[in-house]
């Protein structure tokens, strides 16, 4: 068990924030919370590149081996391991752990169980102590359904997932299926529209991710508050000075 791994056994769920860049990782850091993941939304967007296209894989190394070393627990949000070739998707696995990832999340796209689950393998293969969370995109990309939810998840399960992830799934009684019939934790995303975080505990879910919510909630508040300037008032909400953004900078080196 790593120190990343025992945050899925405790009292509490994991709340995860994901971050998008190093500014952002080390400012939530700052707030407490013990680990951070990488939103793969927010780091293909920020760069001009649609997500879930395997278009990011050496920006996402890159930000790994920024924040690898920081004084928090890291979780990298890979895409599909940015190839459908086993070995090539332990290889990015590999070097992540090299970089000072101690987790990093997988989607199946809804392509075939089999292959997402050789890629689960190979990684714990390569990199036995790598946390990999193994998502299924059933609700995400799809209407939904827990039996067929349920079976990808077990063969990832048994392909040696440290935890499973079911984004977009928000009804209580289906987490609560999921949760009484896995052995792995249990991954949901945070939805405004959901459950909230005291009741998805409840529910025993043991990891609760933010996703691509705070970088879009960021895109929201500098066009709020560009609109506020135009229309002659003061921009609500906070925002870091120019000398706490410069010292971020600072503690990271020349990019």
């Amino acid at each position: 068990m790593t120190a990343f791994a025992d945050l899925h056994r405790a009292d509490e769920p994991l709340l995860l924030p994901n971050a998008w860049d190093a500014a952002s990782a080390l400012l939530l850091a700052a707030r407490g919370f013990p680990a951070i993941g990488t939103t793969s939304l927010g780091v293909a967007a920020s760069a001009g590149l649609p997500d879930g296209a395997a278009a990011t894989r050496e920006l996402t190394l890159r930000l790994a081996l920024l924040l690898g070393s920081q004084p928090f627990l890291l979780s990298v949000d890979a895409e599909g391991g940015f190839s459908e070739d086993p070995d090539e998707v332990a290889e990015f696995a590999r070097q992540l752990w090299e970089a000072g990832a101690r987790g990093v999340n997988l989607e199946d796209g809804l392509g075939p169980p089999d292959r997402h689950a050789a890629k689960i393998a190979a990684v714990k293969s390569a990199v036995p102590g790598l946390f990999v969370n193994a998502r299924t995109d059933t609700y995400w990309l799809d209407d939904g359904d827990v039996t067929r939810t349920l079976r990808r998840l077990d063969v990832y399960q048994q392909a040696g997932a440290d935890a499973v992830f079911v984004p977009g799934l928000t009804e209580p009684e289906a987490i609560a299926a999921l949760v009484k019939h896995l052995d792995a934790p249990l991954n949901i995303l945070y939805s405004p529209a959901g459950p909230a975080v005291p009741h998805l505990a409840d529910l025993g879910v043991r990891r609760i991710s933010l996703g691509s919510l705070l970088y879009r909630r960021a895109l929201g508040a500098a066009v709020e508050a560009m609109a506020a300037v135009a229309e002659g008032h003061a921009p609500e909400g906070a925002a870091p000075s120019y000398a706490e953004v410069q010292a971020l900078s600072a503690r990271e080196g020349p990019a």
